[in-house]
């Protein structure tokens, strides 16, 4: 038997061996530091029998997969703990999530902090005891009776909703026993540098009507090490939260009268037209049209693009003149129909259009969080039509695109290249077609790119870019979507060279994502502390006393006029409390006016890039802040922690 391992290499077997033991006959180091494997693309248990001549990879805990079966491990330490502590307590679920793991309970009472704290210890008692994982299944009437004896309804239920043919598969470790699909570990043992982070409510199935649990939520590392980094950066991203600062700048608020419907206030909209004016001018550069599309279409043209079809549960509806008509959750079908407003020849394309559109998308209330995850938002969309020869440079003009973009904010990122899913539309030669142009466009680029297996959308492959902010964290931010199913589904035509009828291939695509969403990033990444050009207040004058507010107004009229965002502080308050104030803003420039700077016709600077500057011209103040208005630089110093 024939296993072909990552690299290529081959390794012969003279019968069916496990993952563990092709892990072992690599190296033993591999084998102690394996998680879980991937056999013909599909990820396995350590335990799993390889019969016949298969690809396989071996997945530690560097890996995404093999940190999947760490923390799914880790949930199961943690629910056998709880089980010893507390026995009267009822298993739901637990599985593993980006950053950690969580699981939820059902207990009377909520756990409290020092519960997790004694919690924490049985866990680490657990991983002394190197318990062994086992795998067994059972028949569905011994798999219910099994957890009934156990008094475990939420599993019943779990196994009475599997299908008919469905393998009923279980783990145990000590006196633990688990309903679960793995993978997982061999042992406990592993499980050592751990952290509960916290707990919350959470409704049985996300289902409001059903009975609120606790969830509780944790991490695991392999080396105390890394947990410690990462408890460090969970500590500065709180200081850095998006909400807490929005509130603090007089950004934005979030009210009860609109859950998931986020209110700009003034200083808020000055920022997020700022990006807009930003994404307006390189798009016009970018050679991109601008459009707008309608928030209400008929239910048809959502039937007609198929996202009636796959995606309907996250639609708003609504009734006019006894028509069903859907809010919007995305462009796309708008934008097909502002195609179909005109005759298009091979000579107008690439044919690029803008659109940013307002959306509006069901949310569960649990799954909601400040600006990252909201009901309506604003979507930077592009939609580009093309021929099939202009593939290839179309998408390296908006990698390049995107690039610049956040480039400019500070962002490293990494792609991935997200193919077929199971719920699509489509001929198999049409995906065929439209993923190897989004792989070619990269590997021409030779731009470094993982795939993301069955993560596309339903009508098309797609490329997304993952932002890494200023601590550490990724977020999904631009992509890139090759359709040629919308085209077909909505006739779209152009005349080629040659006279005929062809189909035109359509990009979607985006360089911000969610506005709101990447204001939240933003406010996050900088720990609020904005490049000048885009902090809502640029500058703020701070007169020492009353008498010199005559001329603490003539230096805020300069700065207005030109064309700098400037505030005028003229409260009865001392000098050192304003300052404050104004640091606790993040503004970029503290002018400070008082007898000494009117006399010489000065102002005295404070920067937030160099400190206390002294007594310095306007003019040439305005200059400077002018200059980086203008080139856009970003003058911060993202690893400050926010105050």
């Amino acid at each position: 038997m024939k296993i072909t391992l990552k690299d290529g290499v081959v390794k012969e077997f003279d019968s069916a061996v496990s993952v563990y033991d092709i892990a072992r006959s690599i190296s033993e180091g591999l084998a102690r530091n394996a998680c879980a494997g991937i056999v013909n693309g599909e990820t396995k248990d350590l335990r799993f029998i390889v019969e016949d001549d298969a690809e396989v990879g071996i997945c530690t805990f560097d890996d995404e997969v093999g940190k999947e079966a760490f923390r799914h491990t880790a949930s199961h330490v943690m629910a056998q703990a709880i089980k010893r502590l507390y026995p009267e307590t009822k298993l739901a679920i637990g599985p593993s999530i980006a950053d950690g793991f969580y699981y939820d309970f059902d207990r009377e009472k909520p756990f409290s902090p020092e519960e997790l704290e004694e919690i924490e210890k049985e866990m680490k008692k657990i991983a002394k005891e190197d318990l062994a994982l086992e795998r067994f299944e059972l028949p569905r009437a011994e798999a219910i009776k099994l957890m009934e004896e156990r008094q475990e309804p939420y599993k019943v239920e779990l196994i009475n909703d599997l299908p008919e043919d469905a393998v009923i598969s279980f783990y145990e470790q000590g006196e633990f026993i688990d309903l679960c699909a793995g993978p997982h570990l061999l042992s406990t043992k592993a499980i050592k540098a751990i952290k509960l982070t916290s707990v919350a409510g959470a409704y049985w199935r996300g289902n409001e009507k059903n009975k609120m649990l606790s969830r509780i939520y944790g991490t695991a590392y392999t080396k105390a090490s890394d947990l410690e980094a990462y408890l460090t950066m969970m500590e500065e991203a709180k200081k850095r939260d998006h909400r807490k600062l929005g509130k603090e700048l007089k950004l934005f608020a979030l009210l009860e009268e609109g859950p998931g419907f986020p209110f700009f206030l003034p200083k808020g909209m000055i920022l997020k037209n700022t990006l807009l004016e930003y994404w307006r001018e390189i798009h016009k550069e970018a050679g991109y049209v601008e459009v707008s599309t309608p928030i209400i279409l008929s239910k048809e043209l959502w039937e007609t693009s198929g996202h009636w079809d796959h995606y309907k549960d996250n639609m708003y509806t609504t009734v006019i003149d006894e028509h069903d008509f859907c809010v919007k959750p995305m462009n796309c079908p708008g934008g097909m129909l502002v195609y179909k407003q005109d005759m298009h020849s091979y000579r107008d394309l690439p044919m690029r259009v803008g659109e940013i559109g307002l959306v509006h998308r069901h949310e569960k209330s649990g799954a909601l969080h400040g600006l990252m995850r909201v009901r309506c938002f604003n979507q930077d969309d592009a939609h580009i039509f093309m021929t099939e020869e202009q593939i290839k440079d179309e998408i390296s003009g908006v990698i390049s695109l995107i690039d610049s973009v956040y480039k400019l904010f500070g962002f490293k990122y990494h792609i991935e290249l997200s193919t077929r899913p199971e719920n699509s539309m489509g001929s198999d030669e049409a995906w065929e077609l439209a993923t190897n142009g989004l792989r070619d466009a990269l590997e021409e680029n030779k731009i470094p790119y993982t795939i993301n297996e069955g993560d596309g959308a339903f009508y098309g492959p797609k490329i997304d870019f993952h932002l890494e902010d200023s601590i550490g964290r990724t977020w999904q931010c631009g992509t890139i979507q090759l359709d040629m199913q919308m085209p077909e589904r909505f006739e779209l035509e152009y005349t080629a060279a040659d006279g005929s009828k062809k189909r035109p291939i359509m990009i979607h695509r985006v360089c911000f994502g969610s506005i709101e969403r990447f204001i939240g990033i933003l406010i996050e990444h900088y720990a609020g502390q904005f490049p000048t050009w885009l902090s809502p207040v640029q500058a703020k004058v701070l007169p020492i006393s009353e008498k010199f507010a005559d001329y603490a107004n003539k230096v805020a009229d300069e700065l207005d006029k030109a064309g700098i965002r400037v505030e005028t502080d003229h409260r009865a308050e001392k000098i050192g409390y304003k300052i404050r104030e104004a640091r606790n803003e993040r503004i970029p420039y503290i002018i400070v006016v008082g007898e000494k700077d009117e006399a010489v016709n000065k102002v005295s600077l404070r920067s937030r890039e160099k400190g206390e500057e002294g007594q310095v011209d306007l003019k040439d103040v305005i200059a400077r802040i002018q200059q980086e208005i203008k080139t856009r630089v970003s003058n911060v110093n993202t690893n400050i922690s926010a105050e």
